[in-house]
């Protein structure tokens, strides 16, 4: 895609053609699944159909999944990003692409691939590519919700009418989801993953990360680099660690340890779910799919889990996706214009690129707006994608509801002032982004009345939604709006495997 808008259009690097003029476009993408202990592709075609002033995906067709390759380390125990490109380049060939006939595409780095050290020298590899790519450094809560929405949790909830849970285990992390009605409503994580210990091919202990160390010793075993664990050994560790994910879940009552092991709040219910899942790497020993082992606790971990889950009494039901549940089959491009009723200040805060979105269930329909409660849930949706350190900038989607009396706007400024104040703190414009003809109006009250020091971009006659990422481009001189390009995250639908390879 290219960098400016040209004429208030958006026109695609490759092809040269204006979104503007036609009805159907169609789109080459890939999504690139970066983690601590896998790493993978999928390359996906996207035929995309104008629906008033947007573009929706209308049909996607998965054109090549790449091999599951164990992320490569350097002695240093950083990513080797040349053995990386080595795989990245075999796969662009096995899907008989070239970068450049990339439209669109996602970057998530999840695990040990998000350290600072890691995310630039993988960064470099798609430098060429920086204008197509929407990049995702997913800490805990957000890999947990990829997954839920990856691994088909969240859609399940809806077909099913449903209370759907989705348990992704991966190599470091287990990250628990809870779906209802097509929502993420209550999440967790912890510290128990199948790449804790690896092993050699006469299970000799390798590698080992510092929760591998705590179930060797809960275990009563040894914890040296080079001791050999017998199946029994094997057993009783993996034993320890399935017990502590059922706990995470609700089953009976969470111990101390476990607490302790947790990477995010606890879940808020602990009652049984209609429907149980698995994604990640342990789902496909957990369902059959995976006879060859690699190294690791996978193959025992999974058939503890599986057993304490039955004991549980879950109704444990097929996953759309499983290890590939976090990774995004593409980036789905649609092009909005915002409408004329907007606000930027100061102007040369325009263009922005690649700002992701959160989209907060915010009541705004009482006469007496209650900040408290909304400054609150703009904080928590925040959380909930990680970020609420403040480390980029964010846009804020919501929904106007009611008048735009004075002290109605006066109370929504306040609370957006205290819910993104992570954001603004560190120098980020607040970026807010409604349905409603009001953007101006909150835009200048933001500025004007709540005396706020940041820079205000407020834009409206957008439809947005959580896991979005947003581009305004400069405005038009002949209307007075901004092009406005929507990158929605799309999850891919097949459920073949592909086969781990190594360097």
């Amino acid at each position: 895609m290219s960098e400016v808008p040209e004429g208030g259009r958006i026109f695609f690097s490759h092809v040269r053609r204006s979104l503007e003029q036609e009805d159907e476009i169609e789109l080459t993408s890939v999504g690139v699944d970066i983690g601590s202990s896998t790493s993978h592709l999928v390359f996906s075609k996207l035929l995309m159909e104008r629906l008033d002033n947007r573009y929706i995906v209308s049909e996607r067709t998965v054109l090549h999944e790449s091999a599951v390759l164990l992320t490569p380390y350097t002695a240093d125990q950083s990513i080797d990003a040349q053995a990386l490109k080595v795989f990245i380049d075999a796969q662009y060939a096995g899907a008989g692409l070239r970068p450049e006939d990339i439209d669109s595409g996602a970057l998530i780095l999840t695990g040990v691939a998000v350290r600072r050290k890691n995310s630039r020298a993988i960064a470099d590899l798609f430098a060429g590519q920086a204008g197509k790519f929407v990049s995702v450094s997913a800490g805990d809560a957000l890999e947990t919700t990829l997954a839920a929405f990856g691994s088909g949790a969240a859609a399940r909830s809806i077909r099913e009418t449903a209370r759907v849970m989705n348990i992704d285990i991966g190599g470091g992390t287990t990250k628990i989801a809870v779906c209802e009605a097509g929502e993420l409503v209550d999440l967790t994580a912890i510290d128990i993953g199948a790449r804790l210990l690896a092993l050699d091919a006469e299970s000799r202990v390798v590698r080992m990360e510092e929760a591998g160390r705590h179930f060797l010793q809960e275990a009563g075993l040894g914890v040296a680099l080079g001791q050999t664990l017998t199946d029994a050994d094997l057993q009783r560790v993996t034993d320890l660690m399935a017990g502590k994910i059922l706990e995470a879940c609700g089953q009976g009552t969470m111990s101390i340890e476990t607490a302790q092991l947790l990477r995010l709040p606890e879940l808020t219910s602990r009652s049984l779910p209609d429907v149980l899942t698995f994604s990640g790497g342990v789902s496909e020993y957990i369902y059959g799919r995976e006879p060859q082992a690699y190294g690791d606790l996978g193959p025992y971990l999974a058939k503890a889990v599986l057993a304490k889950a039955k004991a549980w009494g879950a109704n444990i039901g097929q996953p759309d996706q499983g290890i590939r549940a976090t990774v995004i089959g593409a980036s789905q491009y649609t092009v909005q214009i915002s409408g004329s009723t907007i606000y930027v200040e100061p102007a040369g805060q325009l263009p922005l690129r690649n700002v992701p979105v959160i989209a907060p269930a915010l009541d705004l329909q009482a006469e007496v707006l209650d900040v408290p409660t909304i400054s609150q849930a703009i904080q928590d949706a925040l959380r909930k994608v990680d970020l609420h350190h403040g480390e980029q900038a964010v846009g804020l989607c919501y929904r106007w509801q009611g008048s735009a009396t004075f002290a109605r706007l006066d109370a929504f400024c306040r609370a957006v002032a205290l819910g993104m104040k992570a954001i603004t703190d560190q120098g980020h414009a607040l970026l807010l982004v409604g349905d409603a003809d009001c953007g101006g109006l909150i835009g200048i009250h933001c500025h004007e009345e709540s005396h706020m020091t940041c820079p205000v971009i407020s834009i409206d006659g957008v439809h947005l939604k959580a896991l979005d990422f947003i581009d305004v481009g400069a405005m038009l001189e002949t209307s007075g709006a901004v092009p406005v390009v929507i990158k929605s995250l799309v999850f891919p639908a097949t459920a073949a495997l592909g086969q781990v390879s190594k360097v």
